[in-house]
């Protein structure tokens, strides 16, 4: 294994894993191995519809050929551990084939069944309030190591997954051409629509349009965390090196190139960014944007002082936003018993 320059493992020796594959290219994988060119279709059922783990399992190939597959390179990750909050949501950590740790999370609601997929191991933007961002960054994941977390949580939960958030470890555009592979596999080979998948950024120079330029139908989040550049900077380093009316210009130009409305995320720090000037601050910014706003009361963690503010705090926000024509709602975090928030399970457990 070589580490390339984006942070991503390489083998040159290495077989491509079969998942991420769309059902022209398991063709030509199965056709390269003498088989039928039907086998393909038969593949690409068993990995997507089955989500088989080893080629061995697939019964209606011939025993013959099956026996000498054994070493073929799914790409399915091993449960390392499994946490189940209260109300029902399951936080997985799992084993990828170089030993790194990630997170993903399954979270049931009614009939639905939310997936928040991690898109590196670790994360390089060190929010301040993140515990992500407090454990460093290693790599890239690659696409089927992005589709196995889907694959893993509808197997868990014996549920068809209806949608997905790339809201778990790492900054996805830093990783976008892994991150659009996974997207589209997950829309075209597993059918989960587009528009029920959510890409979340705190801001990358020229990302959000690199993005746009792909022409996909999944929703913007952008993480703003501050009403005004200092206090912005101050949650998220990176926020330096990208004003931020660039990063709204850039989000004016994401909108026009693909007619799709932008998120954006605002967590709420008790006496920090949740007073009645950020929220007047908030409103200016947002003014006339084709946006949505979500407010997210701040789920505390062991390595920072940051606290939560209460519902009436909440409410007060929320109001003050609406007052200015502002389209919000709160999203109250799922599963907050210990180790709930983002990076927190995989740094007690890793570290442990």
């Amino acid at each position: 294994m070589v580490s390339t320059l984006d942070g991503s493992l390489t083998n040159a020796s290495a077989q491509r894993p079969l998942l991420g594959m769309n059902q022209a290219e398991l063709t030509e994988w199965v056709q390269s191995q003498g088989q039928a060119a039907y086998r393909g279709k038969q593949l690409h059922q068993w990995l997507y519809a089955k989500g088989v783990r080893s080629l061995t399992d697939i019964t209606v190939f011939p025993k013959a050929w099956r026996q000498g597959m054994e070493n073929v390179c799914i790409g399915r990750s091993d449960i390392h551990h499994r946490s189940i909050a209260a109300d029902q949501t399951v936080k997985f950590l799992l084993r990828l084939d170089d030993g790194q740790i990630i997170e993903t999370v399954g979270m049931p609601m009614d009939k639905r069944l939310t997936v928040c997929v991690s898109s590196q191991v670790g994360c390089p933007m060190a929010c301040d309030f993140c515990a992500t961002g407090k454990g460093g960054f290693v790599r890239n994941l690659a696409t089927h190591e992005i589709v196995d977390q889907v694959l893993t949580v509808q197997e868990a939960f014996d549920q068809r997954v209806s949608n997905i958030v790339f809201m778990g470890m790492g900054e996805p555009l830093i990783n976008v051409q892994n991150v659009v592979g996974a997207v589209k596999c997950l829309n075209q080979d597993i059918g989960i629509g587009q528009r029920s998948i959510t890409i979340s950024t705190v801001g990358i120079p020229g990302q959000i349009r690199r993005l746009a330029q792909y022409r996909l139908q999944t929703t913007l989040a952008v993480s703003l965390h501050g009403s005004n550049q200092a206090l912005r900077t101050q949650l998220i380093p990176s926020a330096q090196h990208y004003p931020l009316t660039d990063l709204l210009d850039e989000c004016r130009e994401y909108i026009a190139m693909t007619g799709r409305r932008v998120t954006f995320e605002y967590i709420l720090l008790a006496g920090l960014n949740d007073c009645n000037e950020h929220a007047a601050e908030l409103s200016q910014l947002l003014r006339g944007f084709q946006s949505h706003v979500n407010l997210i009361p701040y789920n505390p963690i062991d390595e920072v002082d940051y606290q939560r503010p209460s519902r009436k705090r909440v409410n007060q926000f929320t109001d003050s936003l609406k007052a200015a024509g502002i389209a919000v709602s709160v999203r109250y975090s799922r599963g907050l018993e210990k180790d709930a928030a983002c990076g927190q399970l995989r740094a007690s457990k890793v570290n442990a």
